[in-house]
């Protein structure tokens, strides 16, 4: 594919006055940068499958309130204090266009930028603004961008035509604690990034084909949760196809491998207790000892850990007792073991 770069991006609708259900709707109708993460199999948030969904409105059966959106709604009012910030220490100008734009060779992937940037030379740029907290700024360590964020960034300047772009990230409450990573467009990746969304949006929305499950088991688990909603004990038992035989042995064999490991594993905690017990003796009530051994110090602690539980007949009184506090202060949420039981087995 030879990419066209004299092109201007199209705009798609006004967003200044749009309700939140009025600029989902039109998200839905195309591929957006934050939605690209998924699509490359590198979102941390949901598979390619939920977003599939997504864009065809099929909603989740297990319908629960987003345990993020805290954080969203907390990173979207501070988008503005983050690109004051950027523009405070780097001189830049930043501005924003309150416009939902999409790619006019490509139609289907949409941008709806936080901020652009005049440059001094008269070239225009992208700001990203990002929020986090103190400990995930790791994740930008190496004057690094979180994968699923480049490819949002990458997307954005494919749609634009925008050869720069920066990201800020505010992750604490002062304007020294913050990030700013500048990223170059990068036509190689850009060519196999449009092609991926291309398929996806072809070959699986237009034609009503879900995308098989890519990602990692724990993703992949809560997706297919989220899809079928709550287990019911009620429901009829399914025969399972003979496709599965070879999982359910690998399964079995790997469950068998872990637990000579974890028998291992305790071997090694009593041994690791045995060569620590004499020290604990030594230090009392202490919560702490120092040991010197020329150049090297050892500082051993032995700290208390408190938890506070309450007892399932306990609980089982409050619910009776106090059925109105146990109601606001009790909730019960799902998880569901996966186990296999071979019978007839020699």
């Amino acid at each position: 594919m030879s990419l066209n770069l004299n092109y201007k991006a199209d705009v798609v609708v006004d967003t200044e006055n749009l309700t939140r259900e009025e600029w989902l709707d039109y998200r839905r109708r195309g591929i957006g940068g934050s939605d690209v993460a998924a699509i490359m199999g590198f979102s941390p948030f949901c598979t390619k499958r939920d977003l599939y969904y997504d864009k065809i409105g099929v909603k989740a059966a297990a319908d629960e309130e987003e345990s993020n959106w805290v954080a969203k709604e907390v990173g979207h009012r501070l988008e503005d204090l983050v690109a004051e910030i950027f523009s405070k220490k780097t001189g830049l100008t930043v501005y924003p266009i309150r416009k939902m734009f999409c790619h006019p060779d490509h139609p289907f992937m949409l941008a709806d930028v936080d901020f652009f940037i005049a440059f001094p030379d008269g070239s225009t740029g992208i700001l990203e603004c990002k929020t986090t907290n103190y400990n995930c700024q790791e994740k930008w360590a190496g004057d690094s961008v979180p994968v699923n964020y480049e490819y949002q960034g990458r997307h954005y300047m494919s749609v634009m035509n925008i050869n720069k772009m920066y990201f800020a990230c505010l992750y604490g409450n002062n304007e020294n604690e913050f990030i700013i990573r500048y990223m170059e467009r990068d036509l190689e990746l850009e060519e196999d990034l449009i092609a991926e969304e291309e398929y996806f949006w072809k070959e699986n929305v237009e034609k009503r084909e879900e995308p098989p499950y890519m990602e990692k088991p724990d993703l992949v688990l809560e997706s297919i949760r989220k899809h079928f909603g709550p287990a019911d004990k009620d429901a009829e038992q399914i025969k399972l196809p003979r496709k599965h035989l070879i999982s359910i042995q690998n399964y079995l064999a790997l469950k068998e491998e872990k637990a000579k490991l974890d028998s291992e594993a305790k071997k090694l905690e009593e041994r690791m207790k045995e060569s620590y017990v004499e020290i604990v003796e030594e230090l009392g009530v202490s919560c702490s000892g120092v040991l010197k051994d020329g150049n090297t110090e050892y500082l051993v602690t032995y700290n208390p850990a408190y938890r506070t539980t309450i007892d399932k007949k306990s609980l089982e009184k409050l619910k009776i007792n106090h059925p109105d506090i146990y109601e606001d202060y009790v909730s019960v949420s799902e998880s569901r073991r996966f186990a296999v039981k071979a019978k007839g087995a020699a």
